[in-house]
């Protein structure tokens, strides 16, 4: 069996999975199980501080990315997509798919999108219905500050999508402080659920907006609408899928109870980037590193196919490598969620230096053992 290090999915510990075998009802008609789906939703809204109702699908985390703007976008509407990585771009897809015209606003990859800039840009051109951004675009592991742009945003009228499935609880999300209009979260990253499940956030100005189409929403899967008035009819859109609901609890549960959560996530994040530079590495960012992923160049000489592979089948652990432009460039190590835990980063860290050394990478410092330094050095 292999440990798993990537940056999702992640670890699910025994109680999640123990929660995914509990005896099931019929989720159509039990109106127990209706009851368990809202409390839940209700939770991930405390977690998430944010008064705004949270609806969870049965999909992916894509689904949630999609249904938000297939929910929002009517033939014609313009749409701001800020990108700087590979999700942040993806959204213009959806955007096109659902009739609106995506305005790219396109920004250093290796670097957070600047508020400043942004602002500027706005001054000159912020006819537009909604703003997409993403909180932590994996491939690159870059971190936007969603606290500071949705409120930017927002000023001028325009509504906000994050996607921060990769992002929250990992890093701090206050939705309501930030005038998120939709938030999009999935179970497999830092949450540590298995995948399957998506959940969203949605503001009063985005059902607003919903309800005010000249146009209905061309879908019915990926269409928030749907959902309206669930609760008070005792009906779901679509048969949900109670055990993911039951592990998706669990794992809520769990990080409910974690008072360290984000603080962990920073001391090991910030261990493993100083880690791999001490040795030598090039992380791949010139700033704004995440705390849920860490991403470095692939040293000269060697291939990330190669590096993966050792790791797999030398150590049994499980990194990856990265998508689009990154693929075979560089190599991401994922402490998010269950995986953010000390003694399996030590091992990871400790795998990794043994298995760049024996592909003859030539190592500053023993990336296992400065790795370990950084922790006894930052109690937290």
């Amino acid at each position: 069996m292999y440990k798993i290090m990537t940056p999702g999915p992640t670890q699910v510990k025994e109680n999640v999975r123990l929660a995914r075998a509990r005896e099931c009802t019929n989720p159509d008609l039990d109106e127990a199980f209706i009851e368990f789906y809202r409390e839940t939703c209700q939770l991930i809204s405390r977690l998430l501080h944010t008064e705004n109702e949270t609806l969870i699908l049965g999909g992916e985390g894509i689904l949630g990315l999609e249904a938000a703007c297939a929910s929002l976008t009517e033939p014609g509407d313009r749409v701001l997509v800020l990108d700087n990585g590979v999700f942040g771009k993806g959204f213009a897809d959806f955007v096109s798919l659902y009739g609106g015209v995506p305005r790219l606003y396109t920004v250093n990859n290796k670097k957070p999108i600047d508020p400043q800039c942004l602002q500027a840009f706005l001054e000159k051109d912020h006819n537009y219905k909604y703003a997409t951004l993403v909180h932590c675009d994996t491939p690159s592991g870059v971190l936007n500050d969603i606290g500071v742009l949705c409120p930017l945003l927002s000023q001028y009228g325009i509504l906000t999508v994050v996607d921060s499935v990769s992002g929250m609880f990992g890093e701090e999300v206050r939705v309501d402080d930030a005038q998120i209009d939709i938030l999009c979260g999935g179970s497999q990253k830092a949450v540590s659920a298995p995948p399957g499940l998506t959940f969203v956030t949605i503001s009063g100005r985005a059902r607003q907006a919903m309800a005010e189409r000249k146009t209905p929403i061309a879908s019915f899967y990926a269409n928030l609408g749907v959902f309206e008035n669930y609760y008070e009819e005792k009906w779901f859109p679509y048969t949900m899928p109670i055990s993911d609901i039951y592990g998706l609890r669990a794992a809520l549960e769990n990080i409910a109870g974690d008072t360290d959560m984000l603080a962990r996530h920073a001391k090991i994040g910030g261990a493993c980037r100083k880690a791999l530079t001490d040795a030598g590495l090039q992380l791949h960012l010139e700033s704004g590193f995440s705390n849920t992923v860490t991403v470095f160049d692939v040293p000269e000489g060697v291939s990330a196919r190669e590096i993966l592979q050792r790791m797999k089948e030398e150590h049994e652990i499980l990194i990856a490598g990265s998508l689009g432009g990154l693929d075979g460039q560089v190599i991401r190590i994922g402490h998010m969620g269950s995986n953010a835990n000390e003694a399996d980063m030590k091992e990871t860290m400790k795998a990794l230096d043994a298995v760049l050394r024996n592909m003859g990478v030539s190592l500053k410092k023993h990336i296992g053992e400065r790795f370990c330094h950084y922790l006894e050095n930052n109690p937290g």
